[in-house]
């Protein structure tokens, strides 16, 4: 039975008025940025606001992400005299998504998004920062640049949310004795062993997270700030968040969205939403079926870092009701490893240092290690072949690497014999006997690593240009010459670790319009019924431009959304 001829009875029908077990004017399903920014613009321009999240913690893939919002041409870069321009912003993005997503959709992001920050800045308990030097992913096409769009929520005392703080979902970013440092921090600290200068940004570190644990202060960085801001802003407005409150059923007739069928605690209640629904449950990363469906395979629930809460159940919801989809085939790429009894673990800086390389079954280099890790993947999966696998494809390194730099899970000088012995790391005394070990072809990972040691002794990587991009640098060692991402793989004993494609969370969903309404496959709206973030089919296409691109087409269409529902968008 669809979802449709589940609903012919109810909402108004020969006279009679269904019961409801409660009335607003807008529910947001989800409680990730996408979905609070909605609820919180919906309440400031005058809707009643409910927010539904089906998990006992609000905050979503968000709350345990980075936190990172690329937000072009936003007011903080003028105050730093940083360049950039609305038509920049657009002549970026159509030299990276391209025609993939409508340009009506691009427009909207790109009219909308500084809007959207700039009005968030206005409120009390939020505030956005610069993360100093973080160049979008693709900064020499034309209309990129090496800095300025990529922000951030600046750090945020925990304790200001009372007992709000237990229900938030929680990163698992922490460092020792639980301190909290910023994406800028944490970048700095990955380098101590190789840049005595950031001892001094360690110090001040530590002694802030001292004072922030006599003080209980409980501060968040990244996105667990992010989220900590929105939902105190949430609490300020009395806007209500119910926790456990899967949605059962949406109720839409007619083509338009009448309200939902919710489960709580006392049991299914039917809100009515006079204005809307907005659709901001993440997508379907944890969703097996789904996967192996729409997916490339080999494809695996096993090896997503979104959070578990992501199942699809709604966009599947929408779906029966007659909404459209696109992008399913695609995710927020970026290679993970799975250490045995932790969280998969997202590999983004260790790529970047100089003295590690990706390599297939074959023992080549496939791809620019240091490059964006939706790109790194996508060359995973065009290149797998039954012949050459590159799935799992596999981490090269030595001795050196692992004594002064970050690798997963490891800690630089600490390879812990768990892991040794499960054989999530392999050692070996040669690069043969790794080959050997890790069942990759001798003669070609012995060759490889002979030729890319030639690159790190000139400074130039022939195969793959490594280094020579601002993105690429970004996370690398500046005391590495001549080349800051490249360096010898020549002090035994030498390591392997398996890599898998991973990603952020999917990116395909229900088709929506520059509204953030979702269409059907004619092309019409289904009324009062959005969708915003990994719910909606990405503007971003299958590509990832810049730092935040998941998270802030997010929070600029729960922006439009709410606007929209509220008949106040300009």
């Amino acid at each position: 039975m669809g979802i449709l001829s589940k609903y012919r009875h109810i909402g108004k029908k020969k006279g009679r008025m269904t019961q409801w077990d409660k009335e607003t004017d807008l529910i947001v399903v989800g409680s990730g940025a996408g979905g609070m920014t909605a609820a919180l613009v919906a309440k400031k321009e005058g809707l009643d606001t409910l927010v539904l999240e089906k998990t006992e913690f609000y905050g979503g893939s968000t709350a345990i992400s980075v936190g990172g919002i690329w937000a072009p041409d936003n007011h903080l870069m003028a105050r730093e005299s940083i360049a950039d321009s609305r038509s920049m912003a657009l002549d970026y993005l159509q030299n990276t998504v391209g025609d993939r997503t409508p340009k009506e959709n691009q427009e909207a992001f790109v009219d909308r998004v500084s809007e959207m920050i700039r009005y968030l800045s206005g409120l009390p308990h939020i505030k956005f920062q610069i993360m100093p030097g973080y160049a979008d992913y693709y900064p020499d096409k034309p209309g990129g640049t090496e800095g300025g769009r990529g922000i951030n929520a600046a750090l945020f005392a925990g304790c200001k949310l009372g007992p709000l703080l237990n229900q938030m979902r929680r990163g698992t970013m922490k460092g020792p004795f639980g301190f909290v440092f910023t994406g800028t921090e944490g970048r700095k600290l990955g380098l101590l062993k190789t840049n005595r200068l950031n001892w001094l940004i360690a110090f001040k570190a530590v002694l802030r997270n001292i004072f922030s644990k006599l003080a209980r202060r409980k501060h968040l960085a990244v996105g667990e700030a992010l989220i900590g801001q929105l939902r105190l802003s949430l609490h300020k407005q009395n806007v209500p968040v119910w926790l456990n409150s899967p949605v059962h059923r949406l109720i839409i007739e007619d083509d338009t969205i009448l309200g939902v069928e919710v489960i709580t605690k006392e049991g299914k209640k039917r809100i009515r939403a006079s204005k809307g629904v907005v659709l901001a449950s993440g997508g379907f990363p944890h969703n097996k079926t789904l996967r192996e469906k729409y997916q490339k395979a080999p494809v695996s629930t096993e090896w997503t870092v979104a959070a578990p809460g992501n199942t699809g159940e709604i966009i599947e919801m929408a779906m029966e009701a007659g909404a459209a989809v696109d992008l399913m085939e695609e995710a927020w790429w970026g290679p993970t490893t799975t250490p045995p009894g932790e969280p998969v673990h997202f590999m983004v800086a260790e790529r970047s240092y100089p003295g590690g390389i990706i390599v297939n079954a074959a023992g080549h280099r496939f791809t620019n290690e240091s490059a964006s890790f939706t790109d790194v993947v996508q060359e995973m999966y065009q290149q797998h072949t039954q012949e050459t696998p590159h799935i799992p494809a596999y981490f090269i390194t030595d001795s050196l690497y692992l004594s002064r730099y970050y690798l997963g899970p490891l800690t630089p000088g600490n390879i812990p014999e768990k892991l040794l012995k499960s054989g999530y790391v392999v050692k070996a005394d040669n690069v043969d006997e790794l080959a050997e070990k890790c069942n990759i072809d001798p003669e070609g990972l012995a060759g490889t690593v002979t030729r890319f040691n030639g690159y790190a002794q000139s400074g130039k990587d022939l195969d793959f240009n490594r280094g020579e991009s601002a993105y690429d640098r970004f996370y690398s060692d500046p005391s590495a010459k001549p080349n800051c991402c490249l360096g010898a793989i020549e002090k035994p004993p030498f390591y392997a670790i398996r890599i898998y494609p991973g990603d952020l969370g999917t990116k395909g969903g229900l088709a929506t319009n520059e509204y953030a309404q979702v269409l059907k496959e004619n092309g019409d709206k289904i009324s009062g019924l959005y969708a915003v973030g990994n719910t909606a089919a990405s503007v971003m296409g299958a590509t990832y431009p810049g730092p935040g691109c998941t998270i802030s087409p997010a929070m600029t269409f729960g922006y439009i959304a709410a606007k929209d529902a509220a008949g106040t968008l300009k």
